[in-house]
């Protein structure tokens, strides 16, 4: 991180949280300052889903429930974000809703304009469509990336009702354009029934390693983060998001929720262990808050974006 001196977020001991303008964590516009080092953007797609639609709605409730947040110091990673870097809320990349390969194209042109060298956009969708083009613009200046996937699904079918961009197929895209670092790609908290067992044959071939919500019942969170720093190491990272990979207990509102997920507590434990990765890029997805009750998945969802910009300020 190279500004001095961030202009941080409205002082809530001046204006209540509840009050002003509702950008995340009332984080300066990016207009309002002359550079920034991360920026968040809000993607309000969600044309690639398979069930339940409404995330095009998350960005606006993520940055609602963000509200809620002290984005100062961090208790258990010893870090102050806002003092170390400058964040801005980057606005919505405005994409149409009629056309997936129109708008993922849209959102890849846009988000372009973000990322650069010594840039990071962490991006709040919509559903899980957006990660392709946002993987674009962030390997177009650094490069391939290695995946690291939180999610209950796989996402690497090859067509969803012959459509070959969707919320289920974008990581297998992003292997075939080459987007990926052979071998280093990771999910974590797969669980539920598949369509078919070759779904996880295909996946391996695409050179993924799977930590399912059963692996980590064995080997504790602290053994999860363990396995995904050796599988990763110094790799530049895409750090990608789903909410459903919460329980739905924790994350009723997204749109293909599956029993028998993560706790809060526990994905937490686990990002929070991730401090040396080489975090390029970022998104939190799949918030659909009309099946949210008091807005919990949208608070988990603002917690886990404020969680990634205490890792990337972590020393």
């Amino acid at each position: 991180m190279t500004i001095s001196n961030p202009i941080g977020p409205v002082d809530a001991t001046k204006v209540p949280r509840y009050a002003g303008l509702g950008t995340f964590a009332r984080l300066p516009q990016a207009d309002n300052v002359p550079d920034y080092d991360v920026a968040i953007v809000g993607v309000p797609f969600d044309g690639g889903v398979s069930f339940r639609p409404g995330a095009r709605f998350a960005p606006s409730s993520v940055r609602e429930a963000s509200r809620l947040l002290r984005p100062g110091y961090h208790v258990e990673l010893g870090t102050t974000p806002v003092e170390k870097a400058q964040f801005v809320d980057g606005g919505d990349l405005a994409c149409t809703p009629y056309d997936n390969n129109v708008a993922v194209k849209q959102i890849e042109e846009q988000a372009a304009q973000f990322v650069a060298e010594g840039k990071t956009v962490i991006a709040i969708g919509g559903d899980h469509t957006i990660a392709l083009p946002m993987i674009r613009a962030t390997t177009a200046v650094h490069g391939p990336v290695a995946l690291l996937h939180f999610d209950a699904h796989l996402d690497t079918w090859d067509t969803y009702f012959e459509q070959e961009i969707t919320h289920g197929t974008m990581f297998r895209r992003a292997f075939e354009e080459g987007l990926l670092v052979e071998g280093r790609s990771m999910h974590v908290g797969i669980r539920g029934p598949v369509y078919d067992k070759d779904d996880f044959l295909r996946d391996h071939e695409f050179g993924f390693q799977i930590i399912r919500c059963s692996d980590i019942d064995e080997i504790g969170a602290d053994g999860t983060a363990a396995r995904i720093k050796e599988r990763i190491g110094d790799m530049p990272v895409y750090l990608s998001i789903d909410i459903d990979v919460l329980d739905p207990a924790f994350a009723p509102g997204t749109g293909t929720p599956e029993m028998g997920g993560m706790h809060s507590r526990e994905i937490l434990r686990i990002i929070r262990s991730l401090s040396g990765l080489n975090i390029v890029g970022a998104d939190v997805v799949e918030v659909a808050p009309a099946y949210d009750h008091a807005d919990i998945t949208s608070l988990a969802a603002a917690t886990l974006v404020f969680e990634m910009m205490a890792l990337l300020t972590r020393e």
